[in-house]
């Protein structure tokens, strides 16, 4: 209780704070408490800001849910099919986490590039115009591109999606799969019935520690993405660090933590899970 009331309650106190304030100047951190809810009310109002937070949950949602799409595979070979080999494999899912996420980010510019490996392989099996037509590409480029954020953010949160659904299935008895087949059940049905209920807490565990991050995420946004591509974390780490408009960026901040622990809980709600298993 200590621990979250200095690291997590104060400091979204003085975020509340700075966000009804009225700052001075914005040559200085010197901030007026005021109770000055027009701070919120602007951003709501601001078309462009409510454009990109669309944008935030649109990129976050999507990368969410092609990390479950990917990782439930992955996390369902390694804990019922790895064998021996379990461990080498869990060990290749954090691999990644060996170098800073800033580098492995930056390293896809490379891979993304107009010179590099993906678009070479497009350009020799002659589907650029296709991708072009079906908006995954655009002009024969990759780079800032939505899918280009898109798949960076997949990549990165990929892992977070990975082992609390490996977790998991690693703790269904598999007697219980086992059962449903000698109740003359077919392997897609055991599968639907049985191992995929018991999972859901991994895949709510997953999807928090995917989506959450993804949703306020600005690097992926600044080095794979365009002026057009901007994240709300663009927009927050811009107005606290460059243009110094500390009262805003708070009340940005604000609405976003909001907005995502009201997602958050009606997502519980309609997974019916209440609590993390794993």
């Amino acid at each position: 209780m200590i621990w979250l009331a200095l690291f997590f309650v104060a400091p979204l106190l003085t975020l509340l704070r700075i966000a009804l304030s009225v700052q001075e100047s914005r040559f200085t951190q010197e901030f007026d408490f005021s109770w000055q809810w027009s701070n919120f009310t602007d951003v709501v109002s601001d078309d462009r800001t409510r454009q990109i937070f669309l944008r935030s949950f649109r990129y976050a949602g999507i990368a969410t849910v092609l990390c479950i799409l990917i990782g439930y595979p992955m996390a369902y070979v390694i804990a019922f099919r790895g064998g021996r080999y379990r461990n080498l494999l869990l060990g290749l899912v954090v691999v990644p986490f060996f170098t800073s996420y800033l580098i492995r980010t930056i390293a896809w510019t490379t891979i993304m590039g107009d010179n590099g490996p993906f678009l070479g392989l497009v350009d020799r099996l002659q589907l650029t115009g296709t991708l072009d037509a079906v908006g995954f590409t655009d002009a024969g480029r990759l780079l800032q591109t939505q899918w280009a954020v898109i798949g960076g953010l997949t990549y990165n949160f990929l892992p977070f999606m990975v082992l609390p659904i490996y977790v998991s299935l690693e703790k269904i008895d598999v007697r219980f799969v086992e059962a449903a087949k000698d109740l003359y059940s077919s392997a897609p049905r055991a599968f639907r019935k049985v191992t995929l209920p018991l999972s859901l807490p991994g895949v709510f565990a997953g999807t928090l520690l995917t989506f959450i991050p993804a949703t306020g995420d600005f690097v992926n946004a600044q080095f794979l993405g365009g002026p057009n591509n901007r994240m709300i974390g663009n927009i927050v780490q811009s107005r606290f660090l460059q243009l110094n408009q500390y009262t805003t960026a708070a009340a940005i901040s604000i609405i976003l933590m909001v907005i995502i622990t009201v997602a958050v809980l009606v997502y519980a709600k309609v997974l019916g899970t209440e609590e993390l298993s794993v």
